[in-house]
């Protein structure tokens, strides 16, 4: 049987990867002592890797295809196909981005204010490449982890990869610039891009990840409604594209079926009630295919 060699991020992308698989219509069953967890799909093969590796061992055709971040394949300059963003990180939905930081009572305002000066970093030649653009000339230090507290004692200014800022905020560090900006991304090998069966096996998996990606901050919408209520029940529901609306056994009254944003529930809920719906519904979404 063919089968998809499919990596899967270990470390920091690990427990929301595995979520979104289960969401997206995958079990996968973990050891703690084994790299190579379990899949209930026969055409899939699974390993666990360092997200910092990935990109290469999915161009060396060590694995067909695998999960990481966009970041990881510019620093590694894998040649690899990005079949597909999936914006998520490890806390929440959304993009992360490598910042330039300080400490907050540091004379440094610029990039340029950092010229001869010492950066540390996981990321040397995003580094590298960033302030060759800028015309600046440092020395870009590995930082083997703890990055932020390696300012200002071991080094002047830091790289450090952030989701929300918090840790920054916590080590007393300001944003001096963005470096780059990454999402997660589904990658593939060049050769297996080429093999259809490989190639359709992906895009599948992909679909249905972006779909449990896409459900993942809405929810479902059902109520009764009178037909002379109707036009104003459609006002208050935001929806995809329209809202669907079907017959009832009682030709005066109708139902619809909508999909809000988890957080307006609370907003729309008493609104609905007061334009004279009835019989509402919230439920839960797996996901969503355009």
């Amino acid at each position: 049987m063919t089968r998809l060699k499919l990596g899967i991020p270990k470390g920091s992308l690990q427990e929301a990867t595995l979520d979104l698989f289960a969401r997206a219509g995958w079990k996968i069953t973990m050891d703690s002592r084994s790299y190579f967890p379990s899949i209930d799909d026969p055409e899939i093969e699974c390993l666990m890797v360092r997200a910092q590796e990935m990109a290469r061992y999915v161009e060396t055709g060590a694995l067909d295809a695998g999960i990481t971040g966009h970041d990881w394949v510019v620093e590694t300059g894998a040649a690899v196909c990005e079949l597909a963003e999936l914006i998520y990180a490890k806390r929440r939905l959304a993009r992360v981005r490598w910042v330039l930081a300080v400490p907050e009572d540091s004379s440094i305002r610029t990039p340029k204010d950092l010229h001869g000066k010492v950066v540390a970093t996981e990321v040397v030649r995003i580094t590298q490449d960033y302030f060759a653009r800028q015309g600046v000339k440092v020395r870009a230090d590995f930082s083997w982890g703890a990055t932020e507290v390696k300012v200002p004692q071991l080094a002047d200014a830091i790289v450090e990869v952030t989701e929300t800022g918090a840790s920054l905020r916590a080590n007393r560090l300001r944003v001096v610039d963005t470096v780059l900006e990454s999402a997660t991304v589904f990658i593939i090998n060049k050769d297996a891009a080429k093999d259809p069966w490989k190639l359709q096996k992906a895009e599948n998996i992909v679909l249905m990840l972006r779909g449990a990606i896409d459900a993942a901050t809405k929810v479902g919408l059902m109520l009764n409604v009178r037909r002379e209520d109707l036009d104003q029940v459609i006002s208050i529901l935001p929806a995809l594209k329209k809202p669907t609306i079907s017959m009832l056994s009682d030709p005066e009254w109708v139902a619809v079926n909508s999909i809000v944003e988890e957080s307006f529930v609370r907003q729309i809920i008493p609104k609905l009630k007061a334009a004279n719906a009835q019989g509402i519904v919230e439920y839960p979404l797996n996901k969503i295919v355009p």
